[in-house]
């Protein structure tokens, strides 16, 4: 009880301001229904007191109080009391994930069928689909490295650029996972909420993963996962990508003829670190003001007793 006491605040408290004219109000109708103290002005005590009949048995509460307290509890619920947080509507439900994909002429070979890129795309597609409305953006990179597009939650844009990408457009052959990293791991940290890095790749250079072990405090600061782009069977026997996944302290998952590794990497992704964890984003003030409408209702109810408003 003394936590809710302790953030009991209003959300709106200008509203306030209105019990000034309310008061100021009722006070007038109430001096104005008196007809003892209109009276007063042209008639002695003495005599008007003798003449009086029945005002010590007369109600002290009369419609114009009733008036008054509706208002008052009217304006409390309009400047929003609330005790406790909820969740925002504007935040995202999951965390963003920044994928890095390679693009180079060894994701064209076909152990994947039709081929590595084209199903790295279709899985990514698949991905996409599971965490709808979740923010996704894409790196490409081969021997340059770039950034295709931004963390979106729009998957038909990210369908249709991950589908355009192909060895022949990337500017430069070789290997920049590093760097690509590097890249997706700022775009997070800029956007400031949170999220992971997924990397979709076949192999992984020697010189990167020396790359990656030399960045150290400087390299990615987000869950990292590494989706080899390879049959399952095959994994075991990539050292690099075993010896990558190492250096990037990344969770390594093969790419199955099922949809449990979409399943496994939508999972994951949702664990890491979300919106809600982001000051000012993730969670806001619950609207209270509504519990007072059920006490509206009753003080409204004393209008309906026959006779009350015209007999005071």
């Amino acid at each position: 009880m003394s936590a809710v006491l302790a953030s009991l605040h209003l959300l709106r408290p200008w509203w306030l301001l209105l019990l000034v004219p309310a008061l100021l109000i009722w006070w007038r109708l109430r001096t104005g229904h008196d007809a003892i103290a209109r009276w007063a002005a042209v008639i002695d005590p003495a005599i008007l007191s003798a003449l009086a009949i029945g005002v010590k048995g007369r109600s002290r509460l009369l419609p114009d109080d009733l008036l008054v307290a509706i208002w008052i509890v009217g304006i409390v619920a309009v400047a929003g009391p609330t005790w406790r947080r909820e969740p925002s509507p504007f935040a995202d439900a999951r965390p963003p994930v920044m994928v890095v994909l390679k693009v180079t002429p060894s994701m064209k070979a076909e152990d994947l069928a039709p081929n590595r890129l084209v199903r790295a795309v279709q899985k990514l597609s698949d991905l996409v689909t599971a965490r709808e409305g979740a923010s996704t953006g894409l790196v490409a990179y081969a021997g340059s490295v770039h950034l295709v597009l931004p963390p979106t939650p729009d998957k038909d844009v990210m369908g249709a650029m991950a589908q355009a990408l192909s060895p022949e457009i990337m500017p430069q052959e070789g290997d920049s996972l590093a760097e690509a990293v590097r890249l997706a791991s700022t775009v997070l940290r800029d956007g400031g909420k949170g999220g992971s890095v997924l990397v979709m790749a076949d192999t992984i250079a020697p010189d990167q993963v020396s790359l990656l072990e030399n960045q150290g405090g400087s390299g990615p600061t987000f869950e990292t996962t590494l989706w080899a782009a390879l049959p399952p069977s095959h994994l075991d026997a990539a050292q690099d990508l075993n010896t990558g996944a190492s250096a990037l302290d990344a969770s390594l998952q093969a790419m199955t003829p099922d949809r449990s590794d979409v399943d496994a990497i939508a999972t994951r992704l949702d664990r890491a670190t979300a919106v809600g964890d982001v000051t000012g984003e993730g969670e806001r003030w619950q609207e209270a003001g509504y519990w007072l409408t059920p006490l509206l209702a009753l003080l409204a109810l004393a209008w309906f007793r026959r006779g009350w408003v015209l007999g005071s």
